[in-house]
């Protein structure tokens, strides 16, 4: 199996779009994961139209593939990280978000994206899960239900639960139109944050086709209970984009390769075997003041772990 490579925008956003996909292609990346945000492709801006078809010209002459994604900090309300959420209280903020993430699918749709990328949000208080019950919220929320710790718990988390899955209908409505798979992401600290809540979405929604998993390698060493390499065997019926960095286990921080605990040539092995033929994107959003080297870099420590493997191969480079 060949890997193909991409570096997220949200780790090159002191770079001009433009800029940043002429730097990919002439590294040798074979595509990009690229954040919806203001300083790139400002997916609210009164002139995205004409942005998404120049981007996709510029995609096509450089030969870059795409996922689209978003987890933009501050996109839609600049003083609230990642706000509103898909949880919010308020009906017109999920609206906003949930009208957020089908404008994604038709960005995607005309960049020609292999899928769009999501997370649930942090639940907020008062709703079953928070930040303060650990990296993990969802599946340990429902585990302290099961033990009989508080009705107004169980109520809380199914409010959660219903909220996510009705504000995720329309995008995935918008989703099987474009016939463009919605990818989600289970993030630490968030009310999906691990592979099992996942699953439980799964179930809430129906199994629906056009829902898929972004699988974080890195989140996996952070908090699964199994192995990097077992949760990519795992996860292989649902990926439909991959993420991948250096992480520590318990701590949520996205680190350069080399600088965590990650063994890379199984889990690049594990990933070969799953037949996964999307992009497996590099993901370090807080490192763009050394985005260039780090790209460059990162290349190159994933092709000398994907040569050390027995399934890989990689893009020769320029």
């Amino acid at each position: 199996m060949t890997l193909r490579l991409g570096y997220g925008t949200n780790g090159l956003t002191d770079l001009r779009l433009d800029d940043a996909l002429g730097l990919l292609a002439e590294l040798g990346y074979d595509g990009v994961g690229l954040t919806l945000d203001h300083m790139h492709l400002d997916p609210l801006a009164p002139d995205v139209a004409a942005r998404t078809r120049h981007v996709a010209r510029r995609l096509g002459a450089l030969g870059l593939g795409v996922t689209v994604e978003t987890g933009a900090r501050y996109v839609l309300d600049p003083r609230r990280k990642h706000g509103p959420s898909l949880l919010d209280p308020d009906p017109e903020a999920r609206a906003a978000r949930t009208a957020l993430l089908v404008r994604a699918v038709d960005i995607a749709a005309e960049l020609g994206a292999h899928a769009v990328h999501c997370f649930s949000g942090i639940a907020p208080p008062g709703t079953g899960a928070g930040p303060d019950t650990g990296v993990g919220t969802g599946a340990g929320a429902r585990a302290d239900v099961s033990t009989g710790t508080s009705a107004a718990a169980a109520t809380a988390t199914a409010t959660a639960w219903h909220r996510l899955t009705d504000a995720l209908g329309p995008v995935l409505d918008a989703a099987t139109r474009a016939g463009i798979p919605l990818a989600i992401e289970p993030e630490p600290g968030h009310l999906l944050a691990t592979l099992a809540d996942f699953h439980h979405l799964r179930t809430l929604l129906g199994d629906p086709d056009a829902l898929g998993l972004t699988l974080d390698i890195g989140h996996c060493q952070c908090l699964e209970p199994a192995p990097p390499t077992t949760c990519v065997e795992e996860a292989a019926p649902w990926l439909r984009h991959v993420q991948i960095e250096d992480m520590r286990r318990g701590v949520h921080e996205h680190l350069p390769f080399g600088d965590g605990e990650i063994d890379f040539p199984p889990v690049l092995d594990a990933l070969a075997a799953t037949g996964y033929d999307g992009l497996t994107v590099v993901e370090l959003p807080r490192h763009s003041h050394a985005g260039p080297d780090l790209a460059r870099s990162s290349l190159g420590f994933l092709r000398d772990a994907a040569a050390r493997t027995t399934r890989n191969e990689v893009t020769a480079p320029c």
